[in-house]
């Protein structure tokens, strides 16, 4: 018996990009949306472009670059919404509009003033002049894991006949427990009277840890569409994880009968790239994708590991796209060479990007003797997929020590001008960072600094990632080098460049 097939869809550049800390621009959106295509999820969740003209642009972007994704177009139930949503998404491909609108009580009588006849009664227009657009509509019944069960019926029920053709049952506050969720949704199979003419979605979230668990109950009592989000990054705790539920139906696919076209080789360089633009480290227990994963330390474990893999291992590191960490590439390396380790991470980059690459790979090889995977990857994000800067470092010189007081000497370009400065810290650190600071005239509030080795040694590159607050906007920088001092400059100064940028757009509150 051939299993059926799970639509995929990833909102990690909506819902994700929610999240504290994980604001992407358009370039970044672009560049990731671009990943997700090539993973082989069905929908990508591009933006709210009702929310800012900041959030139009790149849905619009987005819809006009992606080759084989649906993009859909996050809409409140009001036609200055749809319409906006629609002027956002017209030039993709596979445009889909999802309308949503609350159906629990707390949430109509709180945060609407609605009615239940109201709501039924907006929930028709609503999707009604979606549907004036295209056939592919989604109505969510936001915070429906908390509504009455005959009223989330009836609004089902109703958006069907109204033309949606995916209905979303989401769990919005996380309070749903994996049984209970499960019997909802075979409540609105048995009960909803034309359920045949939709996909049932479910959008799960993790306050309480549970929102994969919830996704794959309701998998399992019939839903066909889960919404999903890389890392399970996204409001609160999160979401369900991409990664996670794909895996749990691929491993356990003699179980739940069911199968995605998710192309799971690209997982982790998904997740990866995810990590490096938004400057979050993915923690070493993530399950799937973290760094202790296939880990082994202890001795029963590795003897069992050295007679079979599969003691221990229920997946291979490699069918998740994450190979041993082991020399790719050199000195002596050539651009083919190059190319080719770049293909196999999922990044298709022009002959002008791949020449920067190849450039940072040999000044690389000049500094350390081997150069890994993750080295390769860092590299592809400082020389190609940085916002334009404002602030650029031409070089950089740090003394610091027990006998003498840590200085930093630094030269920068600071709006097409070169500017030089030498100033003092209590630590290397503190110096760079007073030297930036007081060249570019900007004294911003240091909320985190981070430092990870990207691969092993004591050669390996250093990995810094940095939080920035500036009249109540805040940043997140990142940066890469041998020299972990050159890397904190690089990441204060990228934060500091993605603050300019948000003072210069227009726009970017949020709904």
């Amino acid at each position: 018996m051939s299993s059926e097939k799970v639509y995929i869809f990833d909102t990690t550049l909506r819902d994700g990009e929610q999240s504290p800390g994980a604001t992407m621009n358009t370039e970044e959106k672009k560049r990731l949306a671009r990943q997700l295509d090539s993973l082989g999820v069905d929908v990508i969740e591009a933006g709210f472009p009702a929310a800012s003209e900041g959030d139009f642009e790149a849905v619009r972007e987005i819809a006009n670059i992606v080759e084989h994704a649906q993009i859909a177009a996050l809409c409140r139930a009001t036609d200055a919404d749809i319409d906006r949503g629609w002027d956002a998404i017209k030039g993709a491909k596979y445009p889909r509009i999802h309308t949503f609108l609350a159906t629990s009580d707390i949430h109509m009588r709180h945060k609407l003033g609605m009615s239940r006849e109201e709501v039924i009664a907006a929930v028709k227009k609503a999707v009604s002049r979606a549907r004036g657009y295209t056939h592919n509509v989604e109505f969510s019944a936001e915070d429906a894991s908390r509504s009455d069960w005959e009223f989330l019926r009836q609004v089902v029920e109703t958006a069907i006949e109204a033309g949606a053709t995916t209905i979303n049952i989401p769990d919005t506050v996380g309070y749903a427990q994996p049984e209970e969720f499960a019997d909802l949704i075979r409540y609105l199979r048995e009960s909803v009277k034309n359920i045949d003419k939709a996909v049932i979605s479910v959008h799960c979230h993790n306050d309480l840890g549970l929102a994969t668990a919830n996704t794959l109950a309701a998998l399992r009592a019939g839903a066909r569409q889960v919404e999903v989000t890389l890392c399970g990054i996204g409001e609160r705790a999160g979401n369900a994880a991409l990664e996670e539920v794909v895996m749990a139906l691929h491993v356990r696919e003699s179980y739940y009968g069911l199968k995605t076209d998710i192309k799971k080789e690209i997982l982790y360089p998904a997740c990866r790239l995810l990590s490096m633009i938004i400057g979050m480290p993915i923690p070493a227990y993530k399950a799937i994708i973290g760094g202790n994963a296939f880990a082994h330390e202890a001795g029963i474990h590795q003897h069992g590991i050295i007679q079979n893999r599969l003691t221990y291992e229920i997946m291979t590191p490699q069918s998740i796209g994450r190979p041993p960490s082991e020399l790719v590439l050199g000195k002596h390396s050539g651009r083919h060479a190059c190319k080719q380790q770049l293909d196999s991470l999922g990044y298709k980059l022009s002959p002008e990007q791949l020449e920067l690459v190849f450039e940072a790979v040999k000044r690389l090889a000049d500094k350390k003797k081997q150069i890994f995977l993750e080295d390769l990857e860092a590299l592809v994000l400082e020389e190609v997929y940085r916002i334009p800067d404002k602030y650029k470092l031409k070089y950089l010189c740090s003394i610091s020590g027990n006998m003498a007081i840590p200085t930093a000497t630094l030269k920068m370009e600071v709006d097409g001008h070169d500017e030089q400065i030498s100033e003092f810290g209590v630590g290397p650190v503190d110096a760079v960072f007073n030297a930036i600071s007081k060249l570019v005239g900007r004294h911003p509030k240091l909320l985190r600094f981070s430092i990870n080795a990207i691969t092993g040694g004591t050669d390996a590159q250093g990995e810094v990632t940095v939080k920035l607050e500036e009249s109540s906007k805040t940043a997140i920088g990142r940066g890469s080098d041998p020299d972990i001092i050159v890397a904190s400059a690089k990441a204060y100064i990228n934060a500091l460049n993605r603050l300019a940028r948000k003072q210069e757009d227009k726009v970017w509150a949020r709904v």
